[in-house]
């Protein structure tokens, strides 16, 4: 059996007051560009999956948001090919500033109902499900 790298990332569900959530596209030249995902990035090493949120949240989008903010909500494993990801996934609520792209992304607001209309990576696609139900069971009100 050989070995599989694993990538550590985090992810956020940046909610608004109205219930929607932040998607971003990725941007050609990236590996599964086209495709809808939520923000995130990386874990580099020394960091835990909130800071890294945090400072991914900065570098991607221009936002700023603290630890205090920042809710564990689920997580994602998932197989891919060339590598194993392991995502946690967190609940932000509260921000500053609006979101913009800084890495050539397109961003949309989304209602949970219609994430599953958006094409999204094979790691993405049960947490857009898990959202969806936990929105309609009143998750995030």
């Amino acid at each position: 059996m050989s070995e599989r790298k694993i990538l550590y990332v985090s992810a956020a569900v940046l909610m608004r007051p109205d219930q929607t959530l932040l998607l971003a596209q990725r941007p050609e030249g990236k590996s599964m560009a086209g495709l809808w995902e939520l923000p995130g990035g990386k874990i580099e090493p020394g960091e835990t999956p909130e800071i890294a949120l945090i400072r991914e949240l900065r570098e991607e989008l221009a936002v700023q948001t603290h630890a205090s903010a920042v809710r564990p909500l689920t997580f994602a494993s998932h197989a891919y090919d060339n590598f194993h990801l392991v995502m946690p996934v967190f609940l932000i609520r509260e921000w500053d500033g609006e979101p913009v792209a800084q890495e050539g992304q397109t961003l949309e607001f989304v209602a949970p109902a219609d994430l599953k209309t958006y094409p999204a990576p094979e790691a993405d696609i049960p947490l857009f499900s898990f959202i969806e139900d936990y929105a309609s069971k009143g998750g995030f009100a």
